[in-house]
């Protein structure tokens, strides 16, 4: 059956620059020894939708008509991959701004909750670019569409995955009713507490649901470290002060 819009599958990729350096894959092993490996990635593979945005429109677009199994890859443009150089975000600024006075080009800078990357130094001016280092650029992903899901329970767990990082969260479908119970690990994870709600909007857009309940369990011994939830505090910090930033972009995440 051929693959179309609103169908959920699984997928193995790796992402390219022409010049062949890897900058995104699902194989642990590759990212390893390309020197891009995310401890908190998810490797193994992917479930996204068809169609709803979880891949760049290039690859998402290439998707439709596939069969399970198939193997291949797609060269996308910057329009279709991750968008065009803004000049509007290269900015000219006094290295007083800087917290380490000596700088030079090539050097990642965070100024005003805005990352960039100086690009060329002149006296006391230097340049940043504060574009991603993806915009730009014509990138190829080689991929393998590994099976189309099929149960509702697979496809509500591969899209809470997607946004979590968690793989086999408990799931319970009846009568069109999800229950999904909430460990207690992302009670405090800011990266859930953003994403639930569209979890949610996907979830009754494509999967035949007439009710959603998210349940947490609260037990009497605590079941999340100090670290965890010093991690989580300063995950929320760091997005409020982006968040008051002008004209400042998310923090970057790996595709994994």
């Amino acid at each position: 059956m051929a693959i179309q819009k609103g169908n959920f599958i699984k997928l193995n990729y790796t992402g390219k620059f022409d010049d062949g350096k890897v900058f995104d894959t699902t194989d642990e092993e590759l990212a390893k020894a390309e020197e891009i490996f995310n401890p908190r990635g998810l490797y193994g593979g992917d479930v996204v939708i068809v169609g709803a945005g979880h891949t760049i429109q290039g690859l998402d677009e290439d998707l439709e008509g596939k069969e399970v199994g198939y193997s291949g890859s797609v060269e996308i443009p910057p329009e279709k991959a991750f968008g065009p150089t803004d000049s509007r975000l290269i900015e000219t600024l006094s290295v007083t701004k800087f917290e380490d006075r000596k700088v030079y080009p090539g050097m990642k800078v965070e100024i005003e909750g805005k990352r960039g990357v100086v690009t060329r130094v002149i006296g006391r001016r230097a340049t940043v670019d504060f574009n991603s280092p993806l915009a730009g650029q014509t990138v190829t992903y080689e991929y393998t569409v590994e099976a189309v899901l099929e149960e509702d329970v697979e496809k509500i767990q591969g899209l809470l995955a997607l946004y979590t990082g968690l793989r086999g969260m408990e799931v319970e479908v009846e009568d069109e009713i999800a229950k999904i119970s909430i460990p207690t690990d992302l009670t405090f994870n800011q990266r859930w507490l953003m994403a639930k709600n569209r979890v949610g909007t996907e979830l009754f857009e494509y999967v035949a649901l007439k009710e959603i309940q998210l349940i947490e369990k609260l037990f009497p011994e605590p079941h999340i470290s100090e670290e965890a939830i010093e991690e989580a505090l300063a995950e929320v910090e760091t997005e409020a002060k982006v968040e008051e930033a002008p004209n400042a972009e998310e923090p970057e995440e790996a595709e994994n």
